[in-house]
């Protein structure tokens, strides 16, 4: 699968280690490199402005998608490719999502999860077949993946759900594997 345009869900916090500081811009240079345009939140703060800065620096395409509202808290990137300014959270992920031809998490917080979630979930239940990825920096997503699995074994989640889930701890692998990636769908009630 062909990724042209990736909406990547991260901080606008730096986290505690620079590790995930370091993460975001590499993934941001990895963009850039392979000529994929990063969709996001639209923040120059944390690993998201980490993220934006270290794309644009290498000659990528940004587009930022912002509510109002957290267009002064979260500090709107002013160099981007475009800027959208929407009204809600809602608008925000659905124009990103329409922009998308996959989707990827950096460790962030709960709106992270919660951006990701929303996505994956929509995988599962046929409304896009784009490919979603974690980019499993210092083993973040570990606890995640635990549950995750934890859920299959106690009959709340299809194990085939759990074969969309793309991860990797590595830019360039996560992209290869996305790339790679062949949509499939299973019905959840059977």
């Amino acid at each position: 699968m062909e990724i042209k345009n990736l909406a990547v869900f991260c901080g606008s916090s730096s986290g505690t280690d620079p590790i995930y500081i370091e993460s975001a811009e590499k993934f941001g240079e990895e963009l850039a490199n392979e000529k994929i345009t990063l969709i996001y939140g639209g923040a120059q703060v944390g690993c998201m402005g980490a993220l934006a800065d270290t794309s644009l620096h290498h000659g990528g395409k940004v587009i930022g998608v912002i509510p109002q509202k957290l267009k002064d808290v979260e500090i709107a990137h002013e160099h981007l490719t475009e800027l959208y300014t929407v009204n809600t959270m809602h608008e925000r992920k659905s124009k990103m999502a329409e922009l998308a031809d996959g989707f990827v998490a950096l460790p962030g917080g709960a709106g992270t999860l919660e951006e990701w979630f929303e996505v994956f979930t929509w995988s599962q239940l046929g409304y896009h077949s784009k490919p979603c990825g974690l980019l499993n920096v210092n083993n973040f997503f570990g606890p995640l993946l635990d549950m995750l699995d934890h859920t299959i074994e106690q009959g709340f989640m299809n194990e085939k759900y759990r074969e969309l889930i793309i991860v990797a701890s590595d830019p360039k692998e996560l992209l290869e594997k996305m790339h790679a990636y062949q949509p499939g769908h299973a019905v959840k009630w059977t």
